[in-house]
């Protein structure tokens, strides 16, 4: 194959994916949904403008391309949904993660990531054909597999994103629940001092504060708010402090002294992993100290020697 015809397949594919978004663009080639067809008799409760909506933000920088293509990447996401039964654990995962994405706008991205692979590694492989090395199946490997790890690239970078909110949580909780402590001493509820400390301070535990209470007040029970922020947390030391609210709230035990331990422990937790993570610092320490540092002062002790001797033979 030459480049002649690999510039030609190209553009047959091209071509062929432009007719094909046209006709399925077509009216009536979409199905209509029962939202779409009862929307002209609701317009009574929908009042407000599509001019004066906000815009919705793009994903990636082709703008007009991504409008075009994203009924149909919603369409087969959704289809995809009804045979993928981690949609709820991937739910928490995102609300872990503090984002406010649905579970079909995730897997649209990891699909972006997938195809953006794709693409990358499409140019590689017609390089390499052009070049005279072609190989049907390390074609079709580097090509799935590179979009394989796009797919995957996007649910490591979830995770991480977990990893590092959830340790920012972790070291913002001691001072809040001291905080909370005082607040509560002081003569405050435990629904008092939670907004107190959700307004005095910034950070990821005081946001998830702020969203129990705005669930409070939208007409939900303290209590259900606070076992929902504690079924979407994994957090050992955050799962009991909400337990010891719950218990509080429905109780009424107290509260101040609860509230001082808990920010105790979760201080002396923090203390053992920085010393445990000294300690294997230190042991990776000794690669460098050993096979570099170690055998340079060797060699400037001896080598005065070696040369003192080399002079007096």
């Amino acid at each position: 194959m030459n480049t002649s015809t690999a510039i030609a397949l190209l553009c047959g594919l091209f071509l062929g994916a432009g007719c094909w978004l046209i006709l399925v663009r077509i009216p009536f080639m979409r199905g209509m949904k029962f939202s779409d067809r009862i929307e002209p008799q609701l317009k009574s409760q929908n009042l407000d403008s599509r001019l004066l909506r906000a815009p919705t933000h793009d994903l990636t920088p082709f703008g007009p391309l991504e409008r075009i293509l994203r009924p149909i990447v919603r369409d087969a996401i959704i289809s995809m949904s009804r045979f993928n039964v981690g949609s709820t654990a991937l739910g928490k995962r995102l609300a872990r993660a503090g984002s406010t994405k649905s579970t079909v706008d995730f897997r649209a991205e990891q699909l972006l990531w997938a195809s953006c692979a794709f693409v990358v590694a499409v140019p590689v492989v017609v390089a390499g054909v052009t070049a005279g090395r072609f190989s049907a199946a390390v074609s079709c490997i580097s090509v799935l597999g590179s979009a394989l790890g796009g797919y995957l690239l996007r649910d490591f970078a979830l995770g991480l994103r977990i990893k590092r909110r959830e340790a920012r949580m972790l070291a913002e909780f001691p001072s809040l629940a001291e905080l909370m402590a005082l607040a509560v001493a002081a003569g405050e509820s435990a629904m008092g001092a939670m907004d107190r400390v959700s307004r005095s301070s910034n950070g990821e535990l005081s946001g998830e504060f702020a969203t129990i209470l705005a669930d409070a007040r939208s007409g939900k029970p303290l209590t259900e708010a606070l076992l929902s922020f504690s079924s979407r947390s994994e957090l050992p030391p955050l799962v009991r402090f909400i337990d010891g609210l719950v218990v509080a709230v429905e109780r009424g035990t107290p509260l101040a002294d609860v509230l001082r331990a808990q920010a105790a422990d979760v201080r002396d937790a923090a203390q053992r992993e920085l010393m445990e993570s000294a300690g294997r610092k230190e042991i990776a320490m000794m690669v460098p100290l050993v096979f570099g540092v170690l055998p340079l002062t060797v060699v400037f002790a001896a080598f005065p020697a070696i040369a003192a001797l080399e002079m007096s033979l």
